[in-house]
């Protein structure tokens, strides 16, 4: 069963940047061939999707609300991807998952729903005060 860890959870101020990692083992699949993704969820609220990156790292999307202020990345080396995120805003406060999603072939393609992909992480807190 693919595991994969979040890290980087923290509380910082507005205005303030955090910076997650999420690293994945016993992967089925070289981690090259997984899409990764970054979802939230706020307290009520339900998860909706943050940012991904393709599993050839060439392509990546973002949610209007986080756009210019969040960067995924990843390192296959160290089957990690990466949320930088910086401008942080109260609004952004939340439980952040990182997402796999196995292409099986080295793609472009992006998947921004919770449903396409097959495993998560158990999800860290990130929380901002005004």
């Amino acid at each position: 069963q693919v595991q994969l860890v979040e890290s980087g959870k923290g509380s910082v101020q507005t205005g303030g940047s955090l910076r997650l990692s999420c690293t994945a083992s016993r992967l089925t699949l070289t981690f090259s061939k997984y899409a990764m993704g970054w979802f939230r969820q706020a307290p009520g609220k339900e998860r909706e999707f943050v940012a991904v990156i393709s599993s050839t790292g060439s392509s990546t999307y973002y949610a209007d609300s986080v756009k210019g202020r969040f960067t995924i990345s990843r390192d296959d080396a160290k089957n990690t991807v990466y949320l930088q995120m910086n401008s942080l805003k109260p609004e952004d406060t939340a439980v952040y998952y990182c997402a796999a999603k196995g292409t099986y072939y080295p793609s472009n393609d992006y998947y921004t729903a919770g449903h396409e992909y097959s495993y998560w992480g158990q999800g860290t807190q990130v929380t901002v005060s005004s």
